[in-house]
């Protein structure tokens, strides 16, 4: 059923998108094309669902795409006759975007979470923050591919491979991968596929499809956008994330995203203000006086003067750049895993008890009997290692997974974040977001070196932005910046004067190797 209506709407939309270009267009200037008149909804629809047509399955046959949804030229021809009639909703009113494949919608296709066990997951419901942005009038034109359950399966993965959608590839280069759970939605955005995605974030799937695919990405503080109905791994760190070509697009789709959800705890611990837009304050955004901890953690030789160069350009905006260590922060690992193992239990039963009738796995156990029975389809590459130790966990009462809980936090936030911060009297710190986006290996899963800016953020709930520092060997580099919970504006203000000065962000050409050297690699035919 997927496959047909992913055929049937590109099959659709390919011969009336001719005269259409979105590809590198921003939200803002789609959203001008429209009040001008110069452009349709359904025009800019059609034309990312041709270009999903002409280069997902054919062509460099990304396969970020996992399903497209039916419905979307109606909420365009909506849109349409809003704008006739002299009543848009808002910036993102007619403007395409991606839903990753773990975050419910109400539209007549499954959330798999990539897995066979969940392609009859037709729920029917709308996540809360896919309400937000259709109230915003956002148009959903499909769901993303990602790594199988969100990456959490196996310790020996590969990321960007699921049993429903494939392997997606990097759009830098066909052979490297593109990260991280959310890596459907980092190489369809990079892609132009739409103009926008929203992504999932435990530890790193948002930063790391970001920075590996030449975007912008934001893990927002946790419990600023709801988790309800988004197949979970763990209520203490995952959240959805907005990622788009640039900062000023991915604060456009936060404003429509954020808002209290009563069912969910962490959105209590939130201060909403309801007033405050994201995207118009970046109007603001300076950095002159503003102290930033600068992080030098080991790194590719050859990502060194690429960061070189992003603090140089930090600086020449007015920043006061201040050297710090990481603090030495011993258990922080061990920590992490065992509260992720106990919450991806405990979570995914408590989700899986709401799924309609078609789905016949109610918990994980019947997740990992499943896998077994279809070893084929489902473990061709790696296997459920993950899974079989969280089964093995003895639920949120158990004082091994609340001290660990509480050690973890204290960890990645007073000793971690806080403590940086502090040493350099600063409001930010600044780090590479992770190494060279590695080959894509089925035999021995993910590899790479370098460094990775992920875990603290991800485990204290503070905010992490990546923003694009060019290339590096022909493959996109990220530059983080976090601050401490509830600082998403301060991120976004730095991230936007450092894109604006650094303009590094360069356009994929779809090479099937990295261009390591002008002219070294061929294009994609």
């Amino acid at each position: 059923m997927r496959l047909g209506v992913f055929m049937l709407a590109v099959a659709t939309a390919a011969p009336l998108a001719a005269q259409t270009r979105v590809e590198e267009i921003s939200i803002a200037e789609l959203d001008a094309r429209l009040a001008a008149g110069k452009a349709t909804s359904q025009g800019l629809t059609r034309a990312y669902l041709a270009r999903i047509a002409a280069m997902d399955r054919k062509g460099p046959a990304l396969h970020a795409v996992i399903a497209l949804n039916p419905d979307a030229l109606a909420a365009a021809r909506a849109s349409d006759a809003r704008r006739r009639a002299g009543h848009p909703l808002g910036p993102l009113d007619g403007i395409p975007v991606l839903i990753k494949d773990n975050i419910e919608t109400a539209d007549p296709i499954a959330t798999t979470a990539g897995s066979l066990a969940l392609k009859d997951n037709v729920t029917g419901r709308d996540a809360p923050l896919v309400a937000r942005l259709r109230a915003g009038g956002a148009v959903i034109l499909g769901k993303t591919n990602l790594s199988e359950w969100a990456n959490i399966r196996s310790n020996h993965s590969m990321s960007g491979w699921s049993a429903v959608g494939g392997l997606v590839r990097n759009p830098y280069a066909l052979d490297r991968t593109a990260c991280g759970s959310s890596s459907g939605s980092g190489a369809a955005v990079a892609a132009s596929f739409a103009a926008a995605a929203v992504g999932t974030e435990t530890d790193g799937s948002v930063v790391c499809p970001s920075a590996m695919n030449g975007l912008v990405g934001l893990k927002p503080t946790l419990g600023l956008v709801s988790r309800t109905h988004v197949v979970p791994i763990s209520h203490s760190q995952d959240t959805p994330g907005p990622m788009a070509r640039g900062v000023a697009d991915v604060a456009i789709l936060l404003d429509g995203m954020v808002g209290f959800d009563p069912a969910d705890p962490a959105s209590r611990n939130i201060q909403y203000v309801a007033a405050h837009s994201y995207a118009a304050d970046l109007k603001r955004a300076s950095l002159r006086g503003v102290r930033i901890a600068v992080l030098h953690p080991d790194m590719p030789e050859a990502m060194k003067p690429a960061y070189a160069a992003a603090l140089a350009v930090l600086k020449a905006q007015g920043a006061v750049l201040v050297d710090v260590d990481m603090p030495k922060l011993d258990g922080l690992g061990e920590a992490e895993t065992q509260v992720l193992h106990t919450e991806l239990k405990a979570d995914l039963d408590a989700y899986l008890a709401t799924t309609p009738p078609t789905v016949k796995t109610r918990t994980l156990a019947d997740v990992i009997a499943f896998n077994q029975a279809n070893a084929t389809a489902e473990m061709p590459f790696f296997g459920q290692e993950t899974f079989l130790e969280a089964a093995k966990t003895n639920g949120l009462a158990d004082p091994e997974y609340l001290g660990a809980l509480a050690k973890l936090r204290r960890l990645a936030g007073k000793q971690g974040i806080d403590a940086m911060l502090a040493q350099a009297n600063a409001t930010l710190i600044v780090a590479p977001t992770y190494g060279l986006p590695w080959l894509s290996d089925t035999v021995s899963g993910d590899g790479g070196e370098g460094p990775s800016a992920s875990q603290l953020p991800a485990v204290s709930g503070y905010p992490h932005l990546t923003v694009p520092m060019g290339l590096v060997k022909g493959l996109p580099v990220g530059l983080s910046f976090i601050a401490t919970a509830m600082g998403d504006q301060t991120v976004l203000d730095a991230g936007y004067v450092y894109e604006q000065a650094s303009r590094a962000r360069v356009a994929p050409r779809y090479l099937p190797v990295a261009d390591v050297a002008p002219g070294a690699a061929p294009e994609h035919e």
